[in-house]
């Protein structure tokens, strides 16, 4: 199919010696961008899954790879170099941002998931400590650090390739699918980890169990790369690459030309990823290590929570295409910053499954709100010459600010306080820069993508 055959007129014009000219933009179907929201999605899910494991599994390696006489000690080490993965993101953001605006968004993420497949899988194999000793940790932090740089080129791109393959009044509700699928991830990871954890005692799920999870990850990357390379690459790329409009240095331009719109990106995800990532893993360590419930518990009643808060991120989606892109994020920050003691009071005063799995599918689901916006918003404030890199370097580094480092802070506040109610004002802390970051940003629901 040749650009010309899915292009219409658009009412954008571009300067031209003789008078403004008429640009042809690119026809957006509601199929097409199906396709892309489920490609996207799909492939978002498995890659987040892969990065998921660990996060349900710290409590089961810790001692495996970090073995000490203090618990505590392990599981901080643990979840530092869960941390450490994210240290990696902005790198690959900027390796497959720059790939994605120069060769084409397909061909970024055709090669994101094959790369975060292999690294799971691989770790899946690591040998443990008490079989070569300091070697085994460092194997660890380099198979994470892995992983980290493929993720960082992931949510980016899949952002990128939904909104420019959507209409541009439903890019809230077709852009769900993003954070559904990164969020999905967990749930999947969680019910994965669930399964194997009730088919194996203790004693086998830490000599061999903990393995199965991640060599899972090789067939799931099997079927996403097959349907990834069905896809076509956007209309937007295509008649960029065509009008010769690719630029040779997606970073320089986007920090010369789009500082502002990075820092905006930076503050929304610090606000999305410190909320988000105190449910999606400190929860489960909170749960078993502090509250004592049991592990086969608390993973299905975080995968069962995260799946069914998921079924309502298309709703918020439809709010954002409604009602604009910043009503929905004030309204998510809002929430969070009144519900968080109380959750975390709840949680600790409960001794009931069915109310923690409340409290936490209440939680996800104001994740959801605080999520589906800001992907459009993030692809809505950037030109496409270097939107792959500007989403995917401001998306990282917020990232690693508040994302990545939200368990092992959670844990830390809760080691050096003794309140176990402390994770609740880093959720009110990261909710305060969204606020802040929000207000100045111009609403952009109702726009064309910048050309």
């Amino acid at each position: 199919m040749t650009n010309v055959d899915h292009r219409v007129q658009d009412t954008r014009r571009d300067t031209h010696p003789s008078g403004p000219l008429p640009v042809i933009a690119p026809e957006k179907s509601p199929s097409m961008a199906r396709r892309a929201a489920i490609a996207g999605g799909v492939g978002t899910l498995i890659e987040y899954y892969d990065f998921a494991v660990y996060g349900f599994l710290a409590v089961t390696i810790a001692p495996l790879f970090f073995p000490s006489n203090s618990p505590g000690a392990s599981m901080l080490a643990t979840l530092a170099v869960f941390g450490v993965a994210y240290v990696a993101r902005p790198l690959g953001g900027i390796f497959f941002g720059r790939l994605g605006d120069r060769r084409g968004r397909r061909s970024a993420l055709v090669i994101t998931v094959v790369c975060m497949g292999v690294a799971c899988g691989v770790l899946g194999l690591l040998p443990t400590h008490s079989s070569v000793g300091v070697l085994a940790p460092t194997l660890l932090v380099l198979i994470r650090l892995a992983q980290g740089f493929s993720a960082g080129g992931e949510v980016g791109g899949a952002a990128t390739y939904i909104a420019e393959s959507a209409p541009p009044k439903r890019r809230g509700f077709f852009g769900s699918f993003t954070p559904v699928g990164s969020t999905l991830g967990f749930a999947v990871a969680a019910a994965v980890v669930g399964v194997v954890a009730l088919a194996t005692t203790d004693e086998q799920m830490e000599s061999w169990g903990w393995r199965i999870p991640f060599l899972l990850a090789l067939p799931l990357a099997l079927i996403c790369l097959r349907v990834r390379m069905k896809l076509e690459d956007t209309p937007e790329f295509e008649e960029m690459a065509e009008k010769k409009q690719v630029t040779k240095s997606p970073l320089m331009d986007v920090i010369k030309k789009n500082p502002l719109s990075v820092l905006r990106v930076i503050g929304v995800a610090i606000a999305m990823n410190g909320s988000g990532y105190i449910g999606l893993t400190y929860f489960s360590v909170y749960l078993i290590k502090d509250l004592e419930f049991s592990k086969d518990a608390v993973y299905w009643t975080s995968a069962v929570s995260i799946a069914l808060a998921c079924a309502t991120f298309p709703l918020a989606g439809m709010a954002t295409d409604r009602w604009g892109r910043k009503p929905v994020l004030i309204a998510g920050y809002l929430a969070y910053v009144v519900i968080a003691l109380p959750a975390f009071l709840i949680m600790g005063a409960t001794t009931s499954i069915v109310v923690i799995g409340l409290v936490y599918f209440v939680y996800m689901v104001l994740n959801g709100v605080v999520q589906v916006p800001a992907f459009p918003l993030f692809t809505e404030l950037f030109p496409r010459t270097v939107r792959y890199t500007g989403v995917s370097l401001g998306f990282n580094i917020g990232t690693i600010a508040a994302g990545g480092t939200a368990p092992y802070v959670a844990a830390q506040l809760v080691e050096t306080t003794g309140s176990a109610m402390s994770p609740a004002y880093w959720v009110m802390g990261v909710c305060a820069i969204g606020l802040l970051t929000v207000a100045t940003i111009r609403e952009t629901s109702r726009e064309e993508l910048p050309a």
